[in-house]
């Protein structure tokens, strides 16, 4: 795919839940979101600020492609994985979470590419040491 393409479509709000106005914490009096426009790899940036693991420009947009949901608790458990996956000695992991699927360098804490459920069927997965399943 087109890197321009991948990144613009990066760019791009991310808008959740039903479109009914209603005055939720965090939104102006006139109904906008605070930091509404925000992009996607703007909220990955935010969200993995704190976490020791980070995604490699692919693997971002694989996620963004596939629609893969990532949340804190997400990335937190992904973390886990990573740990579990360097305490084993693994360097490159297959980890299983919530019905999508994350190749990750445990040596450098970084995911390298991300596949959801209905792209896990019928496939071989190679080049990994082992799998974590969360």
């Amino acid at each position: 795919m087109d890197d321009l393409l991948i990144r613009r479509r990066m760019d791009l709000p991310i808008t959740t839940g039903s479109t009914a106005q209603v005055q939720r914490p965090g939104t102006t009096a006139q109904g906008k979101q605070e930091g509404a426009g925000e992009g996607f790899r703007q909220v990955l940036e935010r969200m993995s600020a704190g976490a020791e693991i980070s995604f490699s420009k692919h693997a971002a947009g694989r996620i963004a492609q596939r629609e893969i949901p990532m949340s804190p608790s997400g990335l937190e458990r992904l973390s886990e994985g990573v740990q579990i996956a360097r305490g084993r000695g693994i360097q490159d992991a297959l980890i299983l979470m919530d019905g999508s699927a994350f190749i990750v360098s445990a040596k450098n804490s970084t995911v390298i590419t991300a596949l959801n459920s209905s792209e896990l069927k019928n496939k071989a997965i190679t080049n990994i040491d082992g799998t974590v399943i969360l």
